[in-house]
């Protein structure tokens, strides 16, 4: 960030405005690249993963929630409220289904009344997190990132996952509290192969959210030694954990002794006897699915607890955006000249007329990076009307050339 001195208004680069919308297009790429725009994706039956959103305009809050794939975003819901859902897993799309009324999907009518294979959450309403809030929300003032469960894939604000959020969070899975006591057996696996829990303030965190966590511990303590038979001093134990904790441990210990098969990784783990807190969200170092144990005993644990999906690397966003990725640059490598239409211009011009453009091109790319290195060198802020100027002078210059090329016969 850089600001002339004496203005108040911060501003951005050009150089960081570019950067910035090319990051935003490689998301946006990856996310829709593994998505058909075309077709519904109803006819694939329960897609892996997909990109989705649920429409506001035919699903309001109230209704029934209903999910629809990216194509019928496009030709069903043009011009519609949409909210949307990033990428789910093992969904079926809704659109034109029973939840919708009398309209009628345009790319594939004949589908049954409902998904009973689809799962729903707030999300589909446009609500995220524990505060069941809006994303953006216009209320909250705090800056603070949205962060999914891989688990049950809604969002959750930094500040309200219960623990700290590591650097490179985006090159993390993470599982939320809820989803880890409901799945125990998870927390032996997370005090060996997750990121350990940091007691540092989260960057993310804003100043009020750390005054009100040192003023509520500040109080428990006073409770404790104003009143030593307090419910607060009973539910501590010396190790500083709960009863509610010491249940989920329990529970997890239960879980990964009944029924293992000799050579258990889970087994042998728990036999270690490493532990840690069970308490807040959980992010998961890289490569962590493949530490799982995948025994037949384990299999049947992650099937009755709706996770099996969790010893397939290929299950996660990263793979599934990696992979959109590639389509892309398999469908540029192959013939996307035909769709670009800068390209689609130049294949219709001669020799001469394509290398011309090219030579003009370059010069006005070189032109308008000595145009702006004089900003810089001066430490000046670009403004909207500087380029304006920029190409002012780009075509005034166009036409002194073109008249000067003009010959007339007496």
């Amino acid at each position: 960030m850089a600001a002339n001195v004496g203005e108040e208004e911060a501003t951005v680069s050009l150089v960081d405005v570019l950067e910035e919308d090319e990051e935003l297009e490689n998301e946006a790429s990856a996310v829709l690249g593994g998505s058909d725009s075309e077709k519904c994706s109803y006819p694939e039956g329960y897609v892996k993963r997909q990109a989705l959103y649920a429409c506001n305009t035919c699903t309001p809050k109230g209704g029934e929630p209903a999910g629809i794939c990216l194509a019928c975003s496009y030709k069903c819901h043009e011009g519609h409220d949409l909210f949307e859902l990033y990428t789910k897993r093992n969904f079926r799309c809704d659109c034109g289904n029973d939840k919708f009324g009398e309209m009628e999907c345009k790319l594939f009518a004949d589908k049954e009344k409902v998904n009973s294979g689809n799962k729903y959450s707030h999300n589909f309403f446009g609500l995220y997190c524990t505060c069941d809030r809006p994303y953006p929300d216009p209320e909250d003032e705090v800056p603070d990132e949205m962060i999914q469960c891989i688990v049950c894939e809604d969002w959750f604000h930094g500040r309200h996952l219960g623990c700290v959020v590591p650097d490179c969070v985006e090159l993390q899975e993470m599982i939320c509290e809820s989803c880890m006591n409901k799945t125990p057996f998870l927390w032996n696996y997370a005090a060996h192969i997750a990121v350990p829990p940091m007691t540092k303030v989260s960057p993310c965190k804003g100043e009020e959210d750390v005054k009100v966590e040192v003023e509520n511990d500040e109080e428990e303590r006073k409770i404790k030694n104003e009143n030593p038979r307090s419910p607060v001093d009973e539910k501590v134990q010396d190790n500083g954990t709960s009863a509610c904790k010491r249940k989920h441990q329990e529970e997890a210990e239960g879980s990964s002794e009944e029924g293992l098969c000799s050579g258990c990784r889970l087994r042998e783990m728990k036999a270690s006897g490493r532990s840690r807190t069970l308490q807040g969200a959980v992010f998961w170092l890289s490569a962590w699915r493949t530490k799982l144990c995948t025994c037949s005993d384990c299999k049947v644990i992650y099937t009755d607890a709706g996770v099996s999906f969790l010893m397939d690397e290929m299950d996660t966003v990263l793979a599934y955006e990696n992979k959109g990725k590639s389509t892309m640059q398999a469908e540029q490598a192959g013939g996307a000249e035909g769709r670009d239409p800068l390209m689609s211009a130049l294949n219709n011009l001669n020799r001469v007329q394509q290398l011309e453009i090219i030579h003009e091109y370059n010069d006005m790319k070189t032109e308008l990076k000595d145009y702006l290195q004089r900003f810089a060198a001066e430490g000046k802020v670009v403004t909207p009307e500087d380029i304006r100027h920029f190409f002012e002078q780009q075509q005034s210059r166009k036409r002194r050339r073109a008249n000067a090329g003009q010959y007339y016969c007496s």
